[in-house]
């Protein structure tokens, strides 16, 4: 390579480098701690390796007295790191249809509530295009972590939802979506054969309701990942998308 093509290239990288956005969070000590807690199930710290707790709780901003939506709340996993991090001055709404209830978590759930540390846990057994029942106050952020891909197979309203969540946010409130990742350009098609979404498709939907996408993240990606196989069955880490959006 000549001088001139050296210098060309340099300049190119630095151009790149000056244009990236930065990082506008950071794993805390405080989110370190929750993490790290002595307490916390042995089941759970396997699943963290695959999850990456620290990273997730950073990216989406979740702070002591928040008040947080969770919708699809599952076993209990994500709701007690949430738990855990807003403190007992906040509280977080884990949000389960009566559907996965019944087929799937059972009990699950109510074992976990029983733990002192999710005495500031409100369980919501609810359809997910109707998350939130009066008289809740507005949220400081939602998460739908490895459960959007369900909808489209379980019938959801998506729009609904979406504007349900909206609705439910105070201004500046966040919406953070995980998921696994489909083939671009998808769609749904890979949503109940392989478990996985299209992320172009869970952007426009949430973007239809009003929010404004505001940072993606990579520390679930795995480019590796072929995203031709059931997220289920893979073989390898599955590539995930994390997504956060902005009520304006």
């Amino acid at each position: 390579m000549n001088a001139r093509c050296l210098l060309s290239a340099v300049a190119a990288v630095l151009t790149g480098c000056a244009g990236m956005a930065p990082q506008s969070w950071e794993v805390t000590p405080a989110i370190r701690a929750v993490v790290a807690s002595p307490d916390r199930s042995d089941a759970d710290r396997k699943l963290d390796q695959r999850r990456k707790p620290e990273l997730l709780l950073a990216f989406a901003g979740v702070r002591p007295g928040m008040k947080v939506l969770e919708v699809g709340a599952g076993a209990g996993y994500s709701a007690e790191l949430l738990a855990r991090s807003v403190g007992p001055r906040g509280v977080v709404y884990a949000l389960n249809s009566p559907e996965a209830i019944a087929r799937f978590i059972k009990t699950r759930f109510d074992e976990r509530a029983a733990k002192p540390v999710m005495r500031n846990v409100v369980k919501l057994v609810r359809e997910f295009d109707d998350p939130v029942p009066q008289g809740v106050p507005k949220l400081d952020l939602a998460t739908m972590l490895f459960e959007y891909h369900d909808t489209p197979a379980a019938g959801i309203d998506r729009a609904k939802m979406n504007r349900a969540i909206f609705a439910a946010l105070k201004p500046g409130g966040h919406f953070v979506i995980a998921d696994h990742a489909a083939r671009t350009g998808s769609g749904l098609s890979a949503c109940r054969t392989l478990h996985r979404i299209d992320e172009a498709v869970v952007r426009q939907e949430v973007e239809a309701a009003g929010f404004k996408f505001v940072d993606s993240a990579d520390f679930l990606r795995n480019a590796d990942d072929p995203r031709d196989t059931s997220s289920l069955r893979a073989t390898i880490r599955v590539d995930a998308f994390v997504l956060k959006f902005v009520k304006p």
